[in-house]
């Protein structure tokens, strides 16, 4: 056995078909044919002196030696990307990649805000994904990201969080529920009202419920809803209330489909946070990505600070 006869070409098609878990799906993916794929895996196992894959039925496996070698591929790939972006570096910033994994929430405040930064440096290629926050802390203790963007910082994670701009929390209700026009409402009022909430572990609803919990109330849950669009319908269907980013209702409290509830307490004020892994080297166009955001944030009184979780 001797790896020095294996190429990068070989090891990428491999690493294609171990993520997709089928030959086809690999060749259609990286373009080739079939039988060429197929004949690059067969003189890498060759190479290797082990099988890489077993087949059960119609399905195919990674066999010890492959899972090694994937995880190997990983490990290349993650350093060629970072050769990459040392490379792109040495040329600037206007050179290089950038990799976004954003709260659903926050799709209403950084697209635009990437949108300007895209237009000031059309050089780099941008890649966001819009995930709930369970996905964004699966990506996050994965490092699949340069950079996540997200409401409550994650516990029990090694990581650098910084604010950047102010998120408020409001209760917002149908227009003709009976508390509409009500000024101060006390939290405890509410203790009877139907809520419409999002799906555990979301920032927004622990953070509502946190507020009502310290006030010995206990949220009654009408629906969970896993989208902030759902949710909205939801409540100017007249089935309960809710506990938003204000963010994300601008348009529904200026048509008048939905209205804010005048709740003592609210509007809570949360953050939005810059996350990503202490100790992860940010390439060029990542820190001036995010030296854009505290730019060209929202205007609000927000300190920035660097807190580990």
């Amino acid at each position: 056995m001797n790896l020095r006869h294996a190429t990068l070409h070989q090891l990428r098609i491999f690493h294609a078909v171990a993520q997709h878990n089928s030959f086809a799906r690999a060749a259609e993916a990286l373009h080739l044919s079939p039988p060429t794929l197929s004949l690059q895996v067969k003189q890498l196992s060759e190479t290797v002196g082990q099988p890489l894959f077993e087949q059960v039925g119609k399905k195919i496996f990674l066999t010890a030696a492959g899972e090694t070698l994937a995880e190997a591929c990983t490990d290349i790939e993650t350093r060629m990307e970072r050769l990459s972006q040392d490379l792109a570096a040495l040329q600037g910033v206007e050179r290089g990649s950038l990799k976004l994994a954003i709260l659903t929430t926050v799709k209403y405040t950084v697209p635009k805000l990437l949108g300007g930064f895209c237009a000031a440096h059309p050089g780099i290629e941008v890649a966001m994904l819009v995930g709930n926050r369970e996905m964004l802390l699966q990506r996050l203790a994965n490092n699949q990201d340069d950079l996540y963007i997200m409401g409550q910082p994650p516990e029990n994670m090694d990581v650098v969080c910084e604010g950047f701009a102010d998120n408020p929390l409001v209760v917002v209700a149908p227009p003709d529920h009976p508390l509409v026009g009500r000024k101060r409402i006390a939290p405890k009022r509410l203790v009877q009202e139907p809520f419409i909430l999002r799906e555990p572990g979301s920032g927004t609803r622990l953070t509502a419920e946190k507020f009502f919990t310290d006030r010995g109330i206990a949220l009654k849950n009408r629906l969970e809803v896993g989208s902030n669009e759902a949710i909205k319908q939801t409540v100017a269907g007249g089935l309960g209330l809710a506990v938003l980013s204000a963010t994300t209702v601008v348009a529904e409290l200026a048509l008048g489909e939905l209205v804010q509830l005048d709740v003592q307490g609210f509007p809570l004020i949360r953050r939005w946070h810059v996350v990503y892994p202490r100790g992860k080297r940010l390439s060029a166009a990542t820190r001036a990505f995010k030296d854009w955001l505290f730019e060209h944030r929202p205007v609000g009184p927000v300190r920035r600070s660097a807190l580990q979780s």
